[in-house]
């Protein structure tokens, strides 16, 4: 087993600053964290609900969302990003990756950091880098470590990171192999599984994996930056599992769990081959937590669900509860880093530019995570993670995810990709 394969929940990744519901697909992104079904989420973090609302529930209103002020202080945002950027540049080995010890997912995140914050596919690093993930590029058009057991976590990440560098049309070969490798990775009919089953439309951390969310929302994003539509088949069938990790009651989950929390957040996987007591509530369910809840919500907002869905309104609903930029809700500062960078893409892609608290206070959530980010920024450049958990401990792993979360911090109009 890699070493690295306890800490997959903790990757993420990234597309463009697409608003919610757009009808173009977002370019590129993403990232993962490890399965944390050996974690108990700690509700008591949560705190006490604080109901929210964002730009769309206020949009009509000029003076209560002045969106010509939203974003972060523009100074403060490029220092903190350049002297992130010096980092990983110092940090890279002579290879051109990054903790390759790990596998090539952070080489992939970091390189797609450095390319979502204007670094072309000629910047020095990102050239050694890009070199470097073309020899994991395999003949079943998968792009992963041969042996491993990551091959569908690491081909999404991978083929986020080459779209982002496909400007000049030079991966499209290697682009158009992935998205066929993996759309071959879900559990569908192809594989012996109906829409009845569990499994169904879900995907893990390769083909042959137990099914889980962060997998399902990784392939999602994937097959979107690789062209597909929100109607596509397989982000259709993707959406069966994904709403059958979420804490909601109704057609979409009949899950036996589903109405004992009941809170609209979202979890790891419906998928249980255990018991999972750590996991569960006290009502017997499973417990809701930030970076699961966020990857939900991007996944269903590429899926193209409306902002009237039940289930959209009710991940909503959580969001405005548990809305925190200084720790991942339901985990504290596990995969904290993760969350970050999940929390700014999903808000990003729904189009919320400001959250309001029920005691009435507005959120700029870009500029909260930017001051927050920098706060926690090293002298060196670099983020890590105080809990080592899912890899956490790693610098590069957790700058490459700063990073990421940092390019959705810049002011919509700025997005990269628009």
């Amino acid at each position: 087993m890699q070493k690295w394969l306890v800490g997959m929940v903790i990757f993420g990744v990234c597309f463009s600053g697409t608003a919610l519901w757009a009808e173009e697909a977002p370019k590129a992104k993403i990232a993962t964290q490890s399965d944390p079904e050996a974690v108990k989420p700690d509700t008591s973090k949560l705190g006490t609900p604080t109901p929210a609302t964002s730009q769309m529930d206020t949009a009509a209103s000029p003076q209560a969302n002045p969106l010509a002020a939203v974003g972060p202080d523009r100074q403060l945002l490029q220092k903190t990003v350049d002297r992130g950027l010096q980092y990983l540049a110092s940090a890279q080995a002579d290879n051109g990756s990054w903790s390759g010890q790990m596998g090539m997912g952070p080489t992939a995140l970091a390189t797609l950091a450095f390319l979502r914050h204007g670094r072309t596919p000629a910047d020095p690093a990102v050239a050694k880098a890009l070199k470097h993930l073309e020899e994991y590029v395999q003949e079943n058009g998968g792009i992963y470590t041969p042996g491993g057991r990551i091959a569908t976590y690491e081909t999404c990440i991978a083929l986020l990171c080459f779209q982002q560098a496909n400007s000049q049309g030079q991966y499209k070969k290697i682009l158009q192999d992935a998205e066929a490798f993996l759309r071959g990775t879900p559990w569908d009919e192809t594989r012996g599984k109906n829409r009845s089953d569990l499994y169904y439309g879900g995907a893990g951390y390769s083909a042959k994996s137990r099914p889980d969310l962060s997998n399902t929302a990784f392939l999602i994003e994937a097959l979107r930056s690789a062209g597909a539509k929100p109607d596509d088949p397989a982000i259709q069938r993707a959406l069966v599992f994904v709403s059958r990790c979420q804490n909601l009651e109704s057609e979409h989950n009949t899950t036996p769990w589903a109405a004992k929390i009941n809170d609209g957040g979202f979890y790891y996987t419906c998928v249980l081959e255990k018991p999972e007591q750590q996991r569960q509530g006290p009502e017997g369910g499973l417990r809701s937590y930030g970076s699961m809840t966020y990857a939900g919500l991007k996944s269903m907002v590429y899926a193209g669900l409306t902002k009237d869905d039940p289930r959209v309104k009710a991940v909503l609903g959580w969001v405005r509860k548990y809305y925190s930029v200084s720790e991942n809700p339901g985990m504290g500062d596990a995969g904290l880093y993760y969350y970050y960078h999940t929390f700014a893409k999903a808000l990003a892609a729904a189009g919320m530019d400001l959250v309001e608290d029920a005691q009435g206070r507005r959120h700029d959530w870009r500029r909260e995570l930017t001051e927050e980010l920098a706060r926690r920024q090293k002298p060196d450049g670099s983020w890590v993670n105080t809990n080592p958990r899912w890899m956490e401990g790693d610098a590069n792993l957790c700058t490459a995810f700063a990073l990421l979360a940092l390019s959705y911090c810049q002011p919509p109009s700025a997005q990269p990709g628009r």
